[in-house]
């Protein structure tokens, strides 16, 4: 479903990926773990075509980095969910309208955006929430409207760059517990994290990134 091969990518004269190979199954959890600023966003940045690697290739599904054309890239994006640490909502939409935002860009009917809106909020424990703003939830409350609007497109992956970084504890366990039930309904995850204890909580493949190459852990 994904395939990395012999991907490099630097910025400047720092080489954060160094020959970095990486293959993700249909229905797949995997972390990608490492200390802040070794790469990991970087690695989730080219999985989303926003970054190409200068060497090497990124498979996503049927696209290729060596071959996508810009118009693609939207149809591509389409497929995968993608949850950032800092939430990224919008103060002045309610948390029904952040989700459908997703769902408005890629011109779907009323009926459809209702219904798909209306599902992935109950699958994240929300739907009483719906009419509530982000100032009024709390950290973990936004950070599943979050991770509801990167599903309301019903992606294959879906892609977590520390998502609980920002969290209390409590929070971050729901929130592992919210990325654990998707996996079991078929959805891929590939979470990158540099919390240790979260990994061991959750049995999963693991993945490290460290100076610049990938290797795989046991934990």
């Amino acid at each position: 479903m994904i395939t990395i091969k012999n991907v490099e990518y630097s910025f400047d004269s720092l080489k954060v990926l160094d020959g970095v190979d990486l293959t993700i199954l249909q229905g797949e959890f995997v972390f990608l773990i490492g200390a802040t600023g070794v790469g990991k966003s970087t690695l989730l940045r080219l999985i989303y075509m926003d970054l190409f690697p200068q060497a090497g290739e990124v498979e996503v599904g049927d696209y290729s980095s060596s071959t996508i054309r810009r118009r693609q890239i939207p149809y591509l994006r389409r497929k995968i969910g993608v949850v950032f640490q800092d939430f990224k909502l919008f103060e002045d939409r309610s948390v029904f309208e952040n989700v459908a935002f997703a769902l408005h860009v890629t011109g779907s009917r009323k009926s459809t955006i209702k219904k798909r809106v209306l599902r992935v909020l109950a699958d994240v424990g929300l739907s009483h929430k719906r009419n509530s703003f982000p100032h009024e939830i709390s950290g973990g409350e936004k950070q599943r409207v979050a991770i509801a609007r990167a599903l309301v497109n019903e992606p294959f992956i879906l892609l977590a760059d520390e998502p609980t970084g920002n969290l209390d504890p409590e929070s971050a366990a729901e929130i592992m517990q919210t990325l654990e039930e998707i996996n079991n309904h078929g959805t891929a995850v590939l979470m990158a994290t540099h919390n240790y204890e979260l990994i061991k909580k959750l049995r999963a493949r693991v993945v490290q990134l460290k100076d610049g190459k990938l290797s795989e852990m046991t934990m």
